[in-house]
């Protein structure tokens, strides 16, 4: 449908994030997608005023915001499954990019080009999308923090694989915002006011 593009983005509240693990909390792929935008822009602003670079701060948030909007048509692969094998990543990699193709033909001819590099990377985009994909594993970290934080144990695992996954990353970035922003998320509200 060429008009469906919207509704279709507007699902990603159905789908439900980290599937094969007990959740206090389930979080949907909308929320997510949120949360890499906010901490994409702000990966992008750090490089800018800490490390000179001269990021697209915006682009950077948009790309986090449709990162993951593919999983509407193929759902939330979970990390054990997509990792399995090179071959399963490669053939999972060929079912996204499917699916990137379905979601801009659900547009209108004269919107296309504004969507398409959004879904289908563009090598001009490669160091923001290493800063989408810090900004993924931060927001993922987070979700560990928070399930931990509410006495469940079923997340200390990935928690530690997910911050090592950050550091292996070599994202400088992604360093400053783990080591000077993440601290607050185990602060109670009372606490964050207060700060």
């Amino acid at each position: 449908m060429k008009n469906g593009f919207f509704a279709m983005v507007s699902r990603m509240k159905y789908i439900n994030r980290w599937a094969l693990m007990r959740n206090e909390h389930s979080e949907n792929l909308m929320e997510h997608s949120f949360e890499v935008a906010s901490i994409a822009h702000a990966l992008a602003v750090i490089g800018n005023k800490r490390f000179g670079k001269n990021y697209d701060c915006s682009r950077a948030a948009l790309l986090g915001l449709y990162h993951d909007t593919p999983e509407t048509l193929t759902g939330d692969m979970p990390t054990p499954v997509k990792y399995y094998s090179e071959e399963v990543r490669k053939a999972y990699n060929t079912v996204e990019d499917e699916a990137s193709k379905s979601l801009v033909e659900m547009l209108p001819d004269e919107f296309k080009d504004e969507y398409e590099s959004l879904f289908i990377r563009d090598p001009s985009d490669s160091e923001l999308w290493k800063l989408v994909k810090a900004a993924d594993k931060i927001s993922a970290l987070i979700k560990c923090m928070e399930e931990k934080k509410a006495g469940n144990s079923e997340f200390d695992s990935a928690a530690q694989s997910t911050a090592e996954s950050i550091e292996a990353l070599g994202v400088e970035e992604a360093a400053v915002f783990v080591n000077e922003f993440l601290p607050a998320y185990d602060l109670t509200l009372d606490r964050l006011k207060d700060k």
